[in-house]
């Protein structure tokens, strides 16, 4: 091989590796940490600031053949084959100024992903049209990731697929 073509074998590939560097991705890490190399100064992020809403404590055993869970103004929705055996679900509200479910128990994962539907009629988006999100937080609520949403922005809710429990929030 000559010297000529082996200098641009190698600036083809270090040329390639650079350029495979600085592709970044819009998506939020898995980790709940954004990433410092795609800020996006104009995309709002985080959870929707709301006027609180009436603490609400819903307790329901479900089963192999699915249900349905009204938590307030939410909807939670278990798919038919979702669950093996009947659990006893308890969804919460706590009245905090954002709108989130506390699931338990938890850890429970489903065999079908379930549904939330979180409304977002009582937060402020400060008249952006910015999708909105289901986030998976901590219980303090830290969005440790965003699930596979829907916006309805018309009904003023937003569902997310949820896969296992903890607690979910609307976000954007």
């Amino acid at each position: 091989m000559s010297r000529r073509n082996r200098f641009l074998s190698v600036f083809t590939v270090l040329g390639t590796a650079s350029l495979g560097l600085t592709c970044r991705s819009d998506r939020p890490l898995l980790t709940g940490i954004a990433s410092s190399l795609s800020p996006s100064p104009t995309k709002q992020s985080g959870l929707l600031s709301c006027t609180p809403l009436r603490s609400t404590t819903v307790k329901q055993s479900v089963g192999p053949g699915g249900g349905t869970m009204v938590i307030g103004p939410h909807v939670f929705v278990v798919p038919p084959g979702a669950l093996a055996a009947p659990v006893v679900i308890t969804g919460k509200t706590t009245g905090d100024a954002g709108n989130a479910v506390y699931f338990k128990p938890a850890g429970l994962v489903f065999s079908i992903p379930a549904s939330l539907t979180l409304s977002y009629a009582n937060c402020n988006t400060l008249g952006s049209t910015a999708s909105k999100e289901v986030a998976y937080t901590s219980d303090s609520l830290f969005i440790v990731y965003y699930v596979s949403s829907a916006d309805a922005p018309s009904a003023k809710t937003v569902t997310g697929r949820i896969d296992h429990f903890s607690a979910f929030a609307v976000a954007w």
